[in-house]
């Protein structure tokens, strides 16, 4: 199970910035310091997206049937961990930042898998369900690792399609907030998309 011995920092002393500055304001401030090398502006941050964050985990982990050795906190934790590690970082909006939230959470899950089946050796593997996320194929579940590995390879040659997906079957960003991430037109991050799956569900069924 994925633990931390660093505490996330406390929600409570932050309730009065919050009736004098709207909270997306108030985030857009602290990632712009953040990125400028601010490592307690984080410290700040993390408690005005702790429910989202715990959101994207949760929506990690009911993808993966079976037994839950991880939980939403633990994950959230760990991440938080991570991303305090960050530097040479270029935030601008929320967007942004759970586009690198939805990346260190996919590496985390994707750690905790190879361990799990270089421990059990082929025994039953952690397994993702792609159906909620706009289906790549007619295939249920792909198995996490094989995912991984494939984005992998499709970002060698296709670093832009790679992170279209990373962002929305992982971030769970909508269209316009990839594009918005990315710098791109709507319509060429959605034939970006388009092609990402098309390529993912010949490379997944082979």
């Amino acid at each position: 199970m994925v633990q931390s011995d660093v505490a996330l920092p406390s929600c409570s002393r932050f309730r009065m910035n919050n009736l004098v500055i709207r909270p997306d304001q108030r985030v857009t401030e602290l990632l712009l310091k953040w990125g400028g090398g601010d490592k307690a502006a984080l410290d700040e941050l993390i408690p005005l997206v702790y429910d989202e964050l715990r959101k994207l985990a949760a929506s990690y982990l009911r993808r993966k049937p079976g037994a839950q050795t991880l939980q939403a906190t633990a994950l959230v934790h760990e991440a938080y961990v991570r991303l305090a590690d960050q530097s040479s970082i270029s935030m601008e909006n929320r967007a942004q930042f759970f586009g690198l939230a939805a990346k260190v959470m996919r590496d985390i899950l994707v750690d905790h898998a190879r361990k799990r089946l270089a421990a059990k050796r082929g025994g039953d593997q952690l397994r993702l369900s792609l159906t909620e996320a706009e289906r790549f194929g007619h295939k249920p579940e792909v198995e996490l690792v094989a995912l991984d590995d494939a984005l992998k390879v499709l970002a060698s040659t296709n670093p832009q399609h790679s992170r279209v997906v990373e962002l929305r079957f992982f971030g769970g960003l909508t269209n316009e907030e990839t594009a918005q991430v990315m710098t791109l037109s709507h319509a060429t991050t959605e034939r970006y998309w388009s092609f990402a799956r098309a390529w993912l569900r010949r490379e997944l069924a082979a």
